[in-house]
């Protein structure tokens, strides 16, 4: 029992912390065969936490004040990427500087050219390591252009070298590095994580009509139908909106998207204490889910999708969603079936769980609804 009760705990002390995105750089490199140029987008959030940008301490960083750093902030990125082109390292020279805003706020805008000797460039190989000493959660989102062609990759400290040849990456390296990244931004999205948790956590009772309250389930076939149903139905509602914003067929302001995503948290959360919906739970989810896609079609396009392997990316995007979603099932049911008919799990787990993740997304909802920063979590 107390084993069981560890892994509780420890799964909503990683569910508990604050929902916001990952740290990522937008790397693009640009090959014609005889030259190479590139431009890198960096957060501004980002670098000021690893050199400091932000002189007179006002919490807004100005053009002036990134332009009296600009050498400091070539210095430090330029030091943590490397190029070679056919095996002979590159020389990077900064030759231009602007300002971008992208939908987590704004970047730092480097662009360079990089000296790798004469020759018809075959292959190119990208060595990367911005921030992997501060964030070991940065990801590096690397797109190299080929004319029409583009290939894309994800650098991280687990993989902070990659090489595009002249035919590109080969479509089974590209749909692991999705299906990573999808398995990834599962396990991190805590908003995603605590709406799942907060349909799982009552999957162990049945609601007893009479006396209007949740009650220990008998079978175990009950619990494993309940939980399939919902997951099914969450995990077809968010491919469906994830695979039609990802092909700009639907877009929604993303204030929107986000805002819903902590509604959703709270309502489902609130569901558990006052149950209104038992019985069909699995069209909760599958409502909300096709909010949840949305969010997950944002990251997928900060990934970057190759145009020519725009299916595959989406698939292995999905799948790894997916993989990452029954990962944390497996982890969170096998405790809580054993659990169900103590004190600790229907007091401190069940209610005492759902108000604490109906606060912590209530935060998130003021945050994201009224664009503020709250500073409680």
């Amino acid at each position: 029992m107390k084993r069981a009760l560890l892994v509780l705990a420890l799964f909503f002390a990683c569910a508990g912390a604050q929902a916001h995105k990952p740290s990522d750089s937008y790397l693009t490199l640009y090959a014609d065969g005889h030259t190479l140029r590139g431009q890198w987008d960096i957060a501004l959030r980002d670098l000021e936490y690893a050199i400091g940008l932000d002189a007179d301490g006002d919490g807004a960083i100005t053009w002036g004040e990134l332009k009296a750093k600009q050498g400091e902030v070539d210095a430090y990125a330029f030091a943590r990427l490397a190029l070679r082109a056919d095996g002979r390292p590159c020389r990077l020279e900064p030759r231009g500087h602007l300002v971008d805003d992208h939908t987590d706020g704004a970047y730092a805008v480097l662009r360079f050219d990089a000296s790798c000797g004469a020759g018809d460039y075959r292959s190119v190989s990208v060595e990367y390591s911005l921030f992997f000493d501060l964030d070991p959660t940065h990801r590096g989102l690397l797109r190299v252009e080929r004319g029409a062609d583009s290939t894309t990759g994800i650098l991280s400290p687990d993989r902070p070298r990659l090489e595009v040849s002249a035919e590109g990456r080969s479509k089974l390296g590209q749909f692991a590095d999705y299906v990573r990244e999808g398995i990834w931004h599962i396990w991190i999205g805590f908003d995603h994580i605590l709406f799942l948790v907060s349909l799982l956590l009552p999957s162990v009772f049945v609601l007893s009509r009479r006396e209007n309250r949740w009650v220990p389930g008998e079978r175990l076939r009950d619990t494993f139908w309940d939980v399939f149903r919902v997951a099914t139905s969450f995990t077809v509602a968010h491919s469906i909106t994830l695979s039609l914003a990802a092909l700009s067929i639907i877009q929604l302001p993303s204030r929107l998207v986000e805002s819903t995503i902590a509604l959703s948290v709270v309502l489902a959360a609130l569901n558990n204490i006052w149950p209104l919906v038992h019985e069909r739970r699995w069209a909760v989810a599958f409502g909300f889910g096709l909010i949840h896609g949305f969010g997950f079609a944002s990251v997928l396009a900060d990934l970057g999708l190759p145009r020519n392997a725009l299916l595959l990316a989406l698939v292995g995007f999905n799948v790894g969603v997916e993989l990452g979603q029954l990962a944390i099932i497996c982890v969170f049911l096998p405790p809580a079936y054993a659990l169900r008919r103590t004190w600790a799990y229907r007091r401190l787990v069940f209610v005492g769980g759902s108000a604490v993740i109906a606060l912590v997304a209530g935060i998130w909802l003021v945050e994201r609804a009224f664009d503020l920063k709250l500073g409680l979590i």
